[in-house]
């Protein structure tokens, strides 16, 4: 039996004009959002201020990390009209600011790095004043996907290191934290001027000196924008909160954050790495 949720993390899902409009584009477009797929808190606010963050590359991930509510498995084959259908809904959507996710598909030789790419190039043809981040998987550790997706020059690449160090074999067990540290250097090190952003989920077991940690090496890998936030439980057959934290605790997560030189900082108990995502970086 999952914990009761303190207060400040109960919110309303939204059901006005805009919330309606993007369910039902989606649904024209054959479209999901990790807002749907990942049972996130915030759908309600953001789809009611006509935003999204669009989950390519289908809906089935290839891993199982236990925090995460999106269906694993073997996938389907690929929508290659996707991202034409994308970028199409960005446009009626008039967005300025386009978050693209994906699901892991470990399956396909780069790692759907050429869809980003290509979901990129759609998207500037249509709407060629919408900034654009992208969300990645770690492509396996492949140089020539990250590459691929480097050379795009979205606004902002994000790759979410998810968890602590400590917490990775457990929580992650497909994934690799110190590559993924590496992963986030090697794209300064391609091109210095792109903005580079990760985040993670606390309220899994962590310490406050593990936080410290996870952000001590993220900012000495060269990451320019940081969320934090609260984990919550998606499911039964998801890892357990062991703790919520207060607002009052991130926000001393948030200072400590910003006296290690990150450019900004989203740090709240329903902070999610695309929440406020065009705001972060004026």
């Amino acid at each position: 039996m999952r914990p009761r949720l303190p207060p400040w993390l109960k919110v309303k899902l939204g059901s006005t004009k805009n919330y309606g409009k993007i369910k039902k584009l989606l649904s024209q477009g054959c479209l999901h959002t990790i807002c749907e797929e990942a049972a996130c808190p915030n759908r309600g606010e953001c789809w009611d201020s006509g935003t999204a963050t669009f989950l390519i590359l289908g809906d089935t991930c290839t891993r199982n990390c236990k925090y995460c509510n999106v269906n694993h498995g073997t996938p389907k084959e690929l929508d290659e009209e996707e991202p034409k259908k994308l970028a199409e809904t960005v446009k009626k959507l008039n967005l300025k600011y386009a978050v693209i996710t994906s699901v892991t598909r470990d399956d396909l030789d780069d790692g759907g790095a050429s869809v980003f790419v290509e979901c990129v190039a759609e998207i500037r043809k249509l709407t060629p004043n919408c900034r654009i981040e992208i969300l990645i998987p770690d492509f396996r550790f492949n140089e020539n996907s990250l590459n691929l997706v480097i050379n795009s020059k979205p606004f902002v690449i994000n790759h979410n290191i998810e968890v602590v160090e400590l917490l990775f074999s457990e929580i992650r067990p497909e994934g690799n934290y110190k590559e993924s540290l590496k992963l986030l250097k090697k794209i300064k090190q391609l091109n210095k001027e792109q903005l580079t952003k990760s985040g993670f989920m606390i309220g899994l077991g962590e310490t406050d000196e593990n936080i410290k940690k996870t952000l001590n090496d993220l900012k000495e890998h060269d990451v320019d924008i940081i969320t934090i936030g609260q984990y919550l439980q998606p499911s039964l057959k998801n890892a357990e909160v062991k703790k919520y934290y207060t607002p009052e605790e991130f926000k001393e997560f948030k200072k400590y954050a910003l006296s290690l030189g990150f450019k900004h900082v989203e740090s709240a108990p329903l902070v999610r790495s695309s929440y406020h995502a065009g705001n972060t970086v004026k």
